[in-house]
Formats: structure tokens, C-alpha cells, sequence
């Protein structure tokens, strides 16, 4: 049985690839938001049309980017939520509150700078990872029982 873990959170950086590179000989199907930020943040307009004010440009991009989200993790198993040391990632938390409130799996994953900040979001959580290597040993031990 395939396990379908959506990958959720910041875009700046790699963690991603290495999650997926670390369970690459696992039967784990990943999804996820966009990763291309100017895609992203333009989807709305692109295809409902031009907005001259930017709140209205950023809430029709929001809108179609939560229907994507909605889905990816409400058919997910496990969700897994990045925090980024750089941006706040306001929609990570928005992804974290989904996942809770859907009963999914949550792993959160983020450096010690942000412990307090998100203690209320890692209390909530079954997992809190400092790094992506830690999040594919979880996958590792859930589908296998293995340890590193």
C-alpha cells in the first residue's frame, strides 16, 4: 500500500528533495503546493483575469492555491510542514491548522530558533523534525518498522 505524504511549507530551499532522495526505495507517493512562487502568486489572475488592486491579485491567487492544498492534504496520509529559518510561512500554519483539524498524521518540521514560536503548532503534531533526513527515517520506520 502506497503511502501519500504531502510536503507543505517553505519553498526557498531543498528540503524537500532530500525527504524525497532519503525514501527513494519506498512505496511513498509525495504531493504539494506549487514551488514556483511567481506561478503561485499569479495562478489567480492568470486565469480569472487581471486584478489592478494586489490585494485582489494575491486573494484570487490564495483562493485557487487553497483548493489545491485542501485536496493534497486531505487525500494525504501523512502531512509533513516545513517552517524556513528565512520567511514566516503563514500558510504553513494555515496547512498545519488543515491537517489537524482533518486528523491527518503532522510532522513538522523546523531549527530550534523556532520552538517557542510554534510550540502551540508542534504540540499538535505527532513528529517534530530539525531535519529533512529525520522526516524520511519516520517514512522509513512507518512503512518498514526499520530503524536508521
Amino acid at each position: 500500500m502506497t503511502l501519500k505524504v504531502y510536503l507543505s511549507g517553505e519553498i526557498h530551499t531543498d528540503w524537500r528533495d532530500q525527504i524525497i532522495e532519503g525514501a527513494r526505495d519506498l512505496d511513498v507517493r509525495f504531493d504539494g503546493p506549487v514551488t514556483d512562487h511567481e506561478a503561485s502568486d499569479d495562478c489567480g489572475v492568470a486565469i480569472l483575469g487581471r486584478e489592478d488592486d494586489k490585494f485582489w491579485h494575491d486573494h484570487k491567487g490564495a483562493k485557487l492555491n487553497a483548493i489545491r492544498t485542501r485536496r493534497g492534504i486531505g487525500q494525504a496520509d501523512i502531512v509533513v510542514v516545513r517552517f524556513g529559518e528565512q520567511y514566516r510561512q503563514w500558510n504553513a500554519a494555515f496547512d498545519a491548522g488543515i491537517a489537524s483539524a482533518l486528523g491527518k498524521s503532522l510532522i513538522i518540521l523546523h531549527g530550534p530558533d523556532h520552538q517557542h514560536a510554534l510550540k502551540e503548532i508542534d504540540a499538535a503534531a505527532l513528529a517534530v523534525a530539525e531535519h529533512p533526513e529525520q522526516v524520511a527515517q519516520i517514512l522509513r520506520y512507518v512503512l518498514t518498522g526499520k530503524l536508521p
